[in-house]
């Protein structure tokens, strides 16, 4: 099998989750497109990684708001330029106590990173667990436990699964398409269902 690394997430959903375990006050985005790459499967493993990252959870209060790239301060722009040459920073938010979280993307193009950054603008700490679990090992539709495709089909009828994964917790992540409509679905690593989750916005700041 061919291991995948997730892209970095860059829509608001991703990091308002982060903070806000609740998921009772976000509603999925609706996407038309049946276009299902394992990117978009990663990117929403990426997302579940940072929403169940400790670090995260418990040093962010409250739900974050999106900052335009172009916004940060210097201090952060040239830690970040300086630390991790060449990366591009693809998101960025604040909690409600002004911290700050950015999400880069290292120089190979592939690696993710979580960071947060004081309201000065200092440097704070990396999410440790985010690289680890956003990677997916794809795992062939043909290939996944009948429990996983039993309950698509009994609980999704008409779907058709279009991609899966595995995180470095042995979890299921399955992109399927229903009514012209993307879903990806998690599974625990016994074969089990989790939860639905939100599939990250399209689009998202600019870089900077």
């Amino acid at each position: 099998m061919k291991k995948v690394a997730a892209l970095l997430v860059v829509s608001l959903g991703v990091l308002i989750a982060s903070c806000n375990k609740d998921d009772s006050g976000m509603s999925p985005t609706t996407d038309t497109s049946t276009d299902v790459s394992l990117e978009t499967v990663s990117t929403t493993a990426a997302r579940f990684s940072i929403e169940s990252d400790s670090v995260t959870t418990h040093v962010c209060k409250g739900k974050l708001t999106e900052v335009a790239v172009a916004d940060l301060s210097t201090a952060i722009t040239t830690y970040i330029s300086t630390t991790y040459p060449s990366s591009t920073i693809k998101f960025a938010a604040t909690d409600q106590s002004g911290k700050i979280v950015v999400t880069i993307l290292l120089a190979d193009g592939t690696t993710p990173k979580g960071l947060i950054f004081n309201a000065d603008g200092t440097f704070k700490e990396e999410l440790k667990h985010f690289e680890h679990k956003a990677k997916l090992t794809e795992v062939g539709v043909a290939d996944l436990p009948a429990t996983i495709t039993s309950y698509i089909t009994t609980t999704y009828a008409g779907a058709e699964i279009k991609k899966a994964g595995t995180n470095a917790d042995e979890q299921y992540f399955v992109g399927i398409v229903i009514d012209s409509k993307v879903k990806v679905l998690l599974f625990n690593a016994d074969g089990t269902f989790n939860k639905e989750l939100d599939k990250p916005m399209k689009g998202g700041p600019k870089k900077h």
